[in-house]
């Protein structure tokens, strides 16, 4: 089965810098990211290994890892947009 990676750096290609500048400086988005990290591994584990897993479970799944990137990626602007006012 092809599977699609969905790492955050992929993800957001542009905002390499502030993923690393968040992880060292913000507790909330580090816990953030190692839960959609982990959450991703997951989703992609049972998605490679073709796992006998109820459609609701990994659709359940998928849902978690899309509010959680959208909470990062806000975090991100915030982020950003600190940074631009500071330069």
């Amino acid at each position: 089965m092809q599977v699609d990676h969905h790492d955050l750096h992929k993800e957001f290609p542009d905002m390499h810098d502030a993923i690393a500048g968040l992880k060292k400086a913000n507790v909330h988005f580090a816990t953030l990211f190692a839960r959609y990290d982990r959450l991703t591994g997951k989703v992609e584990d049972l998605e490679e290994q073709d796992m006998p897993v109820g459609d609701f479970t990994i659709e359940d799944m998928k849902k978690q890892r899309v509010k959680l990137k959208d909470e990062i990626y806000y975090l991100l602007l915030a982020y950003r947009a600190g940074q631009t006012h500071k330069a």
